[in-house]
């Protein structure tokens, strides 16, 4: 009986000296390239180990409303989104660089840019409150178009997903990778990308409260560890990555696949001249997490 009694002591005093589980830290996010790691790491149960979670959106614009409502700890932006929940919860820092959009972000049209020139009611569809609305701006002046020509239809890309193709009326798309794919298909035409808009660069990163970054960062430091690892991964053996990446992005095909990575360049070990570009968009190397 005494052995016993033992044993359950020792028992209750383990229990009571065990460190609590750590808090579950949620990432918002949406259906972009650029994020592969992420869906990848999640699949694949390596974010299980350090107790994280993603919330997968159809837009950029939704995602940061998941984090600014306070229901996700961290969340994926381009700096057009990072500014914008910057101004509105006052609290949020670039954590993880992912990738730099390569012709990732484009705009697709029914008309060639020579027929919108001659154009004065031109439909554009596109997230407004994103880095949509930036690209669209930058391919107007690029090309000396007017923007009064243009009647702006607010609309995610999910809803995008719905337009149906006409040679009629002169109509423009921004969008990005995957959803390019099926609007392509349909008969829409590529007539600009972040390849070819010098006057733009779009960086994905994964954001969050400076908080999160001063009380939790020996966990931020090993995401950023696996998101590396899940580069590398996607890199080493496309085809695996794509069975799992795939089912987070619209099921796109192998092919198609391939060539929405071509459109990315992971910038996860990003240079010193790149760091000093992006500076100008307040991404500082006081909270990035570059190692």
């Amino acid at each position: 009986m005494k052995n016993i009694l033992s044993i359950l002591t020792i028992f209750v005093l383990l229990i009571g000296c065990s460190s609590p589980k750590e808090k579950e830290i949620i990432i918002s996010t949406n259906q972009w390239i650029g994020y592969a790691p992420l869906f990848y790491a999640y699949d694949k149960g390596y974010l299980k180990k350090l107790n994280i979670k993603i919330i997968n959106s159809v837009s950029l614009a939704e995602a940061a409303d998941i984090y600014r409502v306070g229901k996700a700890d961290m969340v994926t932006t381009t700096q057009h989104e990072y500014h914008s929940l910057m101004e509105s919860t006052g609290d949020i820092k670039p954590i993880i660089l992912l990738d730099r959009s390569n012709g990732g972000d484009m705009v697709l049209s029914n008309k060639s840019v020579e027929a919108l020139l001659k154009s004065k009611n031109i439909k554009a569809y596109l997230e407004v409150d994103s880095i949509n609305k930036e690209i669209l701006e930058d391919f107007i002046a690029n090309n000396t178009l007017k923007l009064k020509n243009f009647t702006i239809i607010n609309k995610d890309q999910q809803q995008i997903q719905g337009i149906r193709y006409t040679s009629k009326e002169p109509m423009v798309i921004v969008t990005y990778s995957p959803y390019n794919i099926s609007l392509q298909k349909r008969g829409f035409v590529e007539i600009a990308s972040t390849k070819n808009i010098d006057s733009i660069i779009v960086i994905d990163a994964l954001c969050a409260k400076e908080e999160l970054l001063k009380n939790d960062k020996h966990r931020l430091i090993q995401l950023k560890k696996i998101l590396d690892k899940s580069i590398d991964e996607i890199q080493r053996n496309p085809k695996l990555s794509h069975q799992i990446v795939s089912k987070y992005i619209s099921n796109m095909s192998y092919s198609d696949y391939l060539e929405s990575l071509k459109n990315i360049k992971w910038i996860n070990k990003p240079s010193k001249k790149l760091i000093n570009f992006i500076s100008r968009y307040d991404y500082t190397e006081e909270t990035l997490l570059i190692k």
